[in-house]
């Protein structure tokens, strides 16, 4: 028997991080045994990608769009395999900022990447695993650049990108929950755990087997 791997989805500044942490601190205060993971990052190879991909700003801005796509396969491929897959087999609830939704708004509809090559790689890079559900915090540009979003990309990247994951949530209603991010952090918090009640407190998947994506 396998957890539950849930993953928090949204352009910067929707919350995913701080809703994450409050998630993480109901379901332990219910008992659940919880791991927290954010992507790039986790592993010490993700950890020195993650500095290349967010942090150098001279070294990112040389970074081709494929190269960027690879280089997240890569740190997603060590934090599924180093921690995520072994947490699962655990037991444990597995609450992961971004994943593979993000490389598809952000590389495929943000960058242009084609979407079809991209979802090869991914489920390559992952072994196939699928999110028991996913959470999407939905918020406009506006609110993303009032909440202190970056200048680094252009509003007009940021929107093919809220598109992409709108079309993303679109196609995967069952997995993919669509949470307004504009309410208070309390009242988000509380359509959070509402939407993922029948998914963490239901019997664990088997191993092997795969949620239903539609």
């Amino acid at each position: 028997m396998t957890g539950r791997f849930i993953t928090f989805e949204g352009i910067e500044g929707a919350g995913k991080t701080t809703q994450i942490h409050i998630l993480a601190e109901s379901l332990r205060g219910r008992g659940k045994s919880v791991c927290v993971v954010r992507e790039p990052g986790g592993t010490p190879v993700g950890d020195r990608l993650r500095e290349v991909l967010l942090k150098d700003t001279v070294l990112a801005g040389l970074v081709l769009p494929v190269t960027e796509f690879f280089l997240f396969c890569a740190c997603r491929s060590e934090l599924v395999r180093s921690v995520i897959s072994p947490a699962l087999k655990r037991g444990k609830v597995v609450l992961c900022d971004r994943f593979t939704d993000s490389t598809l708004a952000y590389q495929g509809y943000g960058r242009g990447l084609d979407l079809d090559c991209l979802r090869e790689s991914i489920d390559f890079s992952t072994g196939g695993l699928v999110p028991d559900a996913t959470i999407y915090l939905d918020i406009p540009i506006e609110v993303s650049l009032r909440r202190g979003r970056g200048d680094e990309f252009s509003d007009a990247f940021f929107r093919r990108v809220e598109a992409g994951f709108r079309k993303l949530a679109g196609a995967e209603p069952k997995r993919i929950r669509v949470v307004d991010g504009q309410d208070s952090v309390e009242s988000v918090a509380a359509k959070v755990l509402k939407n993922l009640e029948t998914v963490i407190l239901k019997s664990p998947r088997i191993l092997g087997e795969k949620p239903a994506t539609n």
